[in-house]
């Protein structure tokens, strides 16, 4: 299967619609798919729902979708760096399903590994367990949530090879991973595409089956929050 594609745009064509849910890897601004995120807001598809940590930041990763309108609903964990997406929760023009961050990450991986749902004591108590179902093991209060399927995927790796089999750099792995897994189709964006056989397969995060499409490009990779000290004097 021919899985290397020349541009985000010609990576996705076929696979946007309406109203579809898609998840995107990535923590902050670090391990974002921000070649893909553009080519989507490009396309004008709108209605959709998006699973991710959080919403990227005004102007850049899934931020430029909130300014385009293209999102009603987002299930994250954190969405505080984003001006814009407050604005539109607090008027009520974007759905927001809050979830404990390691449950979403468990919620993603729970749908890729074919697990429908899964009993957690995060949350209990909370705002989080309304209307979810409760059970109680070993004398302690659980609540159901259930797995994601997403009907695409969008993450960004370091490396690549033809057959779709991915390496992360450090803590961009973060969400990838199991947002790659929970998409019904799973497209990628590299830093770079190495031959085939040059990845050592004992440091292969994602293997290719979970790998349907691959662009290669170049990343602007933020920094989301700079601080820098003053010059001391001498």
């Amino acid at each position: 299967m021919q899985k290397t594609y020349p541009t985000a745009a010609a990576a996705l064509e076929g696979l946007l619609s309406d109203g579809m849910l898609i998840a995107s890897g990535g923590f902050g601004l670090c391990g974002i798919p921000e070649l893909l995120i553009a080519a989507i807001r490009d396309s004008g598809v709108k209605g959709l729902t998006v699973a991710s940590n959080n919403a990227g930041v005004d102007g850049f990763g899934l931020g430029q979708l909130l300014e385009t309108r293209q999102v009603k609903k987002m299930i994250s964990s954190y969405v505080g760096e984003n001006a814009e997406f407050m604005r539109q929760y607090l008027s009520g023009e974007l759905e927001l399903e809050f979830n404990p961050q390691g449950t979403l990450a468990e919620r993603m991986r729970a749908g890729g590994a074919g697990i429908p749902g899964f009993y957690t004591a995060t949350g209990v108590g909370t705002v989080i367990a309304e209307g979810k179902d409760v059970k109680v093991f070993n004398g302690r209060e659980y609540i159901l949530e259930t797995g994601i399927v997403a009907d695409l995927a969008i993450v960004k790796a370091w490396k690549a090879d033809p057959s779709g089999n991915l390496v992360f750099r450090k803590t961009a792995r973060n969400f990838n991973v199991p947002a790659a897994t929970c998409g019904k189709i799973c497209v990628a964006e590299v830093e770079e595409i190495v031959p085939l056989g040059s990845l050592d397969p004992d440091m292969i995060h994602l293997p290719g089956i979970y790998v349907h499409r691959i662009v290669q490009g170049p990343h602007e990779k933020r920094i989301e929050q700079r601080t820098v000290r003053k010059k001391e004097a001498i």
